[in-house]
C-alpha cells in the first residue's frame, strides 16, 4: 500500500513558517529549520518584549516627571508623596504628558500641591 503524507497539512505549516520569516536575510526566509529557529526564537523575544515595552514606559515617565519637578524645586517621591496625600487621581503617564507638552499646566498642579 503506499504512503500517505498528507502533502497539504505539511504544506501549510511550512507556509506559516515561511509568512512569519517573511523579509527576514538570507536562509532565515527560505530554509525551513533555519526559518523556524528564526521565527521560534522572533516570537519569543516579541513575547518578552511586550512585558519590557511596560517597565521601559514606565521608567520614562518617572524621568519626565522627576526632571519637570526638580525645576519647581521639589523631589520626584516628595512629590509623588504629596500628590497621593492630596488625592489627585492623575497617574505617571499623565503627569508625564502634562510635564513634556504642558509646562504651565505641569507647572500648576506643583503649585497645588506645594
Amino acid at each position: 500500500m503506499p504512503r500517505s503524507v498528507n502533502h497539504a497539512a505539511s504544506k501549510a505549516r511550512r507556509k506559516k513558517i515561511f509568512k512569519l520569516a517573511k523579509g527576514s536575510y538570507g536562509r532565515r526566509k527560505n530554509v525551513l529549520t533555519v526559518a523556524k529557529n528564526s521565527v521560534e526564537k522572533g516570537l519569543v523575544y516579541a513575547y518578552r518584549d511586550r512585558r519590557n515595552k511596560k517597565r521601559e514606559f514606565r521608567a520614562l515617565w518617572i524621568q519626565r516627571i522627576n526632571a519637570a519637578v526638580r525645576a519647581e524645586g521639589m523631589s520626584y517621591s516628595e512629590f509623588m508623596g504629596k500628590i497621593a496625600a492630596k488625592g489627585i487621581a492623575l497617574n505617571r503617564k499623565a503627569l508625564a504628558d502634562l510635564a513634556y507638552t504642558q509646562p504651565e499646566a505641569f507647572a500648576a498642579v506643583v503649585s497645588s500641591v506645594k
